[in-house]
């Protein structure tokens, strides 16, 4: 597995302790990098940006998800494809070293291995239909 995948599946763990304990991200990343030691330091920087710059855009993030996500509440979501979605739109909206279609296939690869049998549709479908209409539509001058 490359290096950002599992740098992105790292982040995702971290962020799934997060909302489930309710502990800061600065607590949370010290003990998962205890209990995953075995990880190279590039891995380890790059999980922790994803994690530091999706908890500082969480409430912008979320209110883009709630905007594309007809029909769901970003609250009743599952953990797991809420986060996912968090990280893929992130990257999607805010990574410009990510191409579009690195973010939303690596986000549906977490959900495919992480979430339920329709995660990845869901998550596919979300990030998707943003792309589509918010980042594509964009030309650069």
């Amino acid at each position: 597995m490359r290096k950002r995948s599992v740098a992105r599946e790292c982040a995702l763990k971290i962020l799934y302790q997060v909302e489930l304990i309710k502990i800061p991200p600065e607590r949370a990343m010290p003990s998962f990098w205890e209990q995953e030691d075995e990880h190279p330091g590039d891995v380890r920087a790059f999980a922790e940006d994803i994690v530091n710059n999706v908890r500082l855009r969480v409430e912008e993030i979320d209110r883009k998800i709630s905007e594309y996500a007809t029909n769901w509440q970003i609250s009743r979501m599952a953990v797991i494809d809420r986060n996912v979605l968090r990280m893929g739109l992130y990257e999607l909206m805010y990574a410009p070293g990510i191409p579009p279609k690195v973010a939303i296939n690596e986000a549906v690869e977490l959900a495919k291995k992480y979430g339920d049998t329709e995660s990845s549709k869901f998550v596919n479908g979300i990030l998707d239909k943003i792309h589509k209409k918010e980042i594509a539509t964009q030309t650069p001058e």
